[in-house]
């Protein structure tokens, strides 16, 4: 389930999205640990991941494509 943002309306969202949810456990992979903002009945485990760009186009080039585009340097 992807989140959206971690404001009170979306983290309600998320929590309900879950509890209604059929599942054996939950996995979460977001920047922070979800079991200190919301209720998660069901068993849950964090997980963490390291990103390694290769090649191109780089998340940098595409952002300064992006800025230059839009004249936002």
């Amino acid at each position: 389930l992807p989140a959206m943002g971690y404001g009170d309306e979306q983290l309600h969202d998320l929590e309900a999205t879950i509890r209604a949810t059929e599942c054996d456990a939950v996995v979460i992979g977001t920047p922070i640990d979800l079991n200190r903002v919301i209720t998660i009945d069901q068993p849950s485990t964090r997980v963490t991941y390291d990103l390694a760009e290769i090649g191109e186009p780089s998340l940098a080039t595409i952002l300064d494509g992006f800025v230059a585009e839009h004249g936002l340097a």
